[in-house]
């Protein structure tokens, strides 16, 4: 693959990871129903892989949160692009995300969310680009940690491009640099 630096994570990788945070997840939340609010687009595979090893019953709710635009970095202006179709009031919500980088974006979500009084709201994402980090972020599953480089495929994306591509890669700064 041309516009790949190097390949981070094999698919192989993330499904076996994915499988073992469905396990953690099923432990932690015993026979209790989750309502698993999925952050558009870039976590809609993970979404899909990670419910499948879930095995407490399990409802879905989408919302459409974006600081990027088409840039590389987060503006740290956020907008809802979607919101939430049902109430989480009174749920156990566990937000799965593609990936925690500033962070800013997820706290302003977690705010917005904690005001509709969930019973519980957790975090789950497949990446963590912790030494990006402008805000802590309770975080309580984590796939993977990464480095600070610009990350596509497996739900991320370049300019919506990418996002099929079954693995992790690194893009080459070619592609997104002027």
């Amino acid at each position: 693959m041309e516009i790949a630096k190097r390949i981070l994570l094999s698919e192989a990788t993330i499904q076996q990871r994915v499988q073992e945070l469905g396990q953690e997840i099923s432990r932690d939340y015993g026979d209790t129903s989750i309502c698993l609010v999925c952050i558009l687009k870039g976590g809609l595979m993970f979404l899909t892989d990670l419910a499948k090893h879930i095995v407490p019953p399990v409802t879905f709710d989408f919302i459409g949160i974006s600081s990027y635009g088409h840039a590389t970095q987060s503006s740290g202006v956020v907008r809802i692009t979607k919101d939430l179709e049902d109430s989480i009031e009174g749920k156990h919500v566990l937000i799965v995300e593609d990936i925690i980088d500033s962070g800013l974006t997820l706290r302003y979500l977690i705010n917005n969310l904690h005001d509709r009084r969930p019973a519980s709201l957790r975090i789950c994402t497949l990446l963590d680009k912790r030494e990006n980090r402008k805000v802590d972020i309770p975080v309580d599953y984590v796939g993977f940690s990464v480095p600070n480089e610009f990350l596509v495929g497996y739900g991320l994306d370049y300019k919506e491009y990418y996002r099929n591509t079954p693995f992790v890669f690194v893009l080459k700064p070619e592609y997104y640099e002027d």
